[in-house]
């Protein structure tokens, strides 16, 4: 060692090889560790999945329940994105089977179908074409089905007042004033009181 404390030159015999130097050290680099776009990434990820497991969601509604969850609009459309893009959120697929079970098991109108759609945010253009095959036969068909399933309920009333709560009822379901005076006309029968359509 020399006088100022530095280490003193090796110098090898000739024949010898010195020892390959070591690679140079540089800093340790931290482990990979999530970075905070990620870790967004994830959660969207989660609540959007638990989301879609329990019903179908239009892409306003998922963006709505991201968004309450504190996730950064960034995140959240990224995700819905990536959704969009997997098929996982489709608002006119989702328009069709609301249109159809809707009709199904809860007998609704046109005009309850568009409300429900509307409620759900899905584009004007999109609840057009989920309603356009709904024609006028149809919602009489299915008007007519529902008045002569309530009808039986109503056979302790006098005619008018049967008339009116079955035509309030049916306009509840969403079916136009036209169709809702034909269903009655065609499952309560007439009266020689008449009968009075309000």
């Amino acid at each position: 060692m020399g006088s100022d404390g530095a280490l003193a030159k090796v110098t090898y015999l000739p024949g010898v090889t010195p020892p390959a130097a070591p690679p140079e050290r540089t800093p340790a680099e931290p482990a990979p560790d999530r970075t905070a776009h990620d870790k967004a990434a994830r959660r969207a990820e989660n609540v959007s999945m638990s989301a879609l497991t329990r019903r179908g969601q239009s892409r306003w509604e998922l963006r709505q329940l991201l968004l309450a969850r504190d996730l950064e609009p960034n995140a959240v459309e990224v995700e819905l994105e990536r959704l969009e893009g997997v098929g996982l959120i489709d608002d006119a697929a989702l328009a069709e089977v609301i249109v159809r079970t809707h009709r199904e098991r809860k007998g609704l109108g046109r005009a309850a179908l568009i409300a429900e759609l509307r409620r759900r945010r899905i584009d004007q253009d999109v609840i057009d074409a989920a309603v356009e095959h709904l024609g006028a036969d149809d919602e009489l068909e299915r008007a007519t089905q529902l008045a002569e399933r309530r009808a039986p309920q109503l056979r302790n009333l006098d005619h008018d007042t049967a008339v009116r709560r079955l035509s309030g009822y049916l306009q509840r379901k969403g079916y136009s004033g036209e169709t809702v005076r034909m269903a009655i006309h065609a499952t309560l029968p007439r009266q020689s009181s008449g009968v009075r359509f309000r």
